[in-house]
This record gives C-alpha cells, structure tokens and sequence, in this order.
C-alpha cells in the first residue's frame, strides 16, 4: 500500500523537522539558525497537510508534488549545518523526498 509506506515517511520528517527546528534554537549562535528553524516548520506543516490529506480518498498528487519539493529545501538547508539534529533532519526529508517519488511514479 503506497498511502502507508508515504505516511510512515512523513511522519518521520514531521518529527524530525519540529525537533530539529526546537533543538536550533537551544543553538549558540540562533541567528545563523533563523532559515533552518523556518524552514523545518514550514516543512513540517506541509507534510503534516500532505498526511492528513493521503488519509482521505481526495486526490493528493499535486500537494505530494509540493511537500516533496518542500523536503527537499529542508534537506538542503539542514544539510548545511553541522549539528547532529540537522543532519539527521535532512536524512529523514530526502528519505520522504523518495518516498514522495515512489508514491508519483
């Protein structure tokens, strides 16, 4: 079932993203963690979206579409930070950005 493998995903980056986004602001310097911090929440809001609307029968292609493209910048930008949460963050979206890919394909 695609819908299930895609939630397990999301969830998964949902809660990566809102901890990684809290754990940036336990950070030293939290100015050079603004961009990750907005970017972990809007990722995590559009993957919550994404999950709730995979729950219903309503198509969702073009919002999976829209989170996948979302997880990817997260990824991105988490990426270019050291810490452990942040590298761990961007594991879990790009491992939500194939998820997305597999559910499209």
């Amino acid at each position: 079932m695609r819908n299930k493998e895609l939630l397990s995903s999301l969830s998964n980056c949902i809660n990566h993203c809102n901890y990684c986004a809290d754990a940036c602001l336990e950070e030293e310097n939290v100015k050079k963690m603004i961009n990750c911090i907005r970017t972990d929440r809007i990722c995590a809001s559009i993957c919550t979206a994404t999950a709730e609307i995979l729950a219903t029968t309503y198509p969702a292609e073009a919002l999976v579409q829209y989170c996948m493209e979302w997880c990817e910048l997260c990824g991105e930008e988490c990426a270019r930070h050291g810490h452990d949460h942040c590298q761990e963050c961007a594991q879990a979206c790009m491992e939500c950005v194939r998820a997305c890919e597999q559910y499209l394909a």
